[in-house]
């Protein structure tokens, strides 16, 4: 099976040996500290590493295991049954998931190839927005500029909580970063979440929010209520990878590996798939969302390629109930290979040409 359903970075990724390394020397400094339990916030040193790259005090900082762990204890905290969210169409399913079983009103906002439109947004009271405004899950997109700027102001306006979610902003192949929304707001009506996980291993469980104080403190009881004691050996890890200095070089090492495989598949798209098909062009992160206006909608495509070798996430899953993208599906590049992501869309290419021969 080839699976681009997996957003993970492929192996190769991922720097075992040094890793192993860096959890050895961690726990030869500090293995008294890090093998018992601790502040709920997460591990002291990088707390502070992290409040000073977002110019904060570290008590806003709350380290996490994975951004999306964050994400249940904050909706846990802002969210009760009819509460009213706000999140783009399409967002990342795992959240939908979380706000749906609290029983919260999801409501979309519209988005084009340049990202959310701000000026969209509903009129009422939210507890928050949801928003990944870089190399966005599923899309691929990115918050223009100009946006971001203007949800600043927006979210300022109103007084209304965004949080931001930024696991991919890193993985950058081609363009200029962006600031973050948290940077123009001034760390004002915006949260911040990021994560290791796809710039070092998933596998280490680490990510963290840059959240209000109020919010810190009380997230940070709720996580000493859920486990008493964060994992301090893996944030202990991370910590001496920085330290060593060894991030930036293998970041540079990971993102040629993705860059690779996101060319390999917008070429393998645009080689296999109708004319009417369309998809975005990532300058970064690990998906591509892709529309077939006139093709086979993506459930029934989705159980053909299946049969075929070939696994996506198809487009309903990344709307509330799923009612939406019905004829969009999700590819995601980052842990196949050149040589399977050209098979793979080949498949693709195949079946749906074959339903949809009006296309050609």
């Amino acid at each position: 099976m080839i699976s681009f359903a997996r957003g993970v970075p492929a192996p190769e990724c991922l720097a075992v040996e040094e890793l192993a390394d860096c959890a050895r020397a961690a726990i030869e400094r500090d293995g008294r500290s890090i093998l018992s339990y601790g502040p709920g916030g997460g591990y002291g040193p990088l707390r502070e590493r992290l409040a000073e790259k977002h110019g904060v005090e570290p008590s806003r900082v709350v380290i996490t295991s994975g951004s999306l762990q964050g994400f249940v204890f904050l909706a846990e905290q802002l969210v009760r049954p009819g509460t009213r969210v706000l999140v783009e169409a399409p967002t990342y399913d795992r959240p939908l998931k979380i706000l749906t079983r609290l029983g919260a009103e999801i409501v979309t906002v519209p988005m084009d190839e340049d990202g959310l439109l701000p000026d969209e947004l509903p009129d009422g009271e939210f507890a928050f927005l949801y928003t990944i405004p870089t190399f966005q899950n599923p899309s691929g997109r990115t918050l223009s500029l100009e946006r971001r700027r203007r949800l600043a102001e927006v979210s300022r306006e109103r007084g209304l909580l965004v949080l931001e979610d930024d696991p991919y902003g890193l993985v950058r192949y081609d363009g200029d970063p962006l600031p973050s929304l948290f940077e123009l707001a001034g760390g004002e009506h915006v949260a911040y979440c990021s994560s290791f996980s796809k710039t070092v291993a998933p596998g280490l469980r680490v990510g963290w929010f840059v959240l209000p104080p109020q919010l810190a403190s009380e997230i940070e009881a709720f996580a000493v209520s859920t486990y008493i004691s964060p994992p301090y050996v893996t944030q202990a890890t991370v910590l001496e990878f920085l330290q060593r200095e060894s991030f930036e070089p293998n970041l540079e090492r990971v993102n040629g590996l993705l860059r690779e495989r996101r060319d390999a598949m917008l070429e393998a798209l645009e080689r296999e798939l109708p004319e009417d098909a369309s998809w975005t062009q990532p300058e970064g992160g690990y998906f591509v969302w892709v529309e077939l206006p006139s093709g086979p909608p993506s459930v029934e495509l989705l159980a053909e390629a299946e049969q075929a070798g070939v696994t996506f996430v198809k487009g309903g899953d990344f709307f509330p109930g799923g009612r939406g993208g019905e004829n969009a599906f999700r590819l995601a590049f980052s842990f196949v290979s050149p040589d399977e992501i050209s098979d793979g869309v080949a498949r693709l290419g195949a079946l749906v040409r074959a339903a949809a021969p009006a296309a050609l």
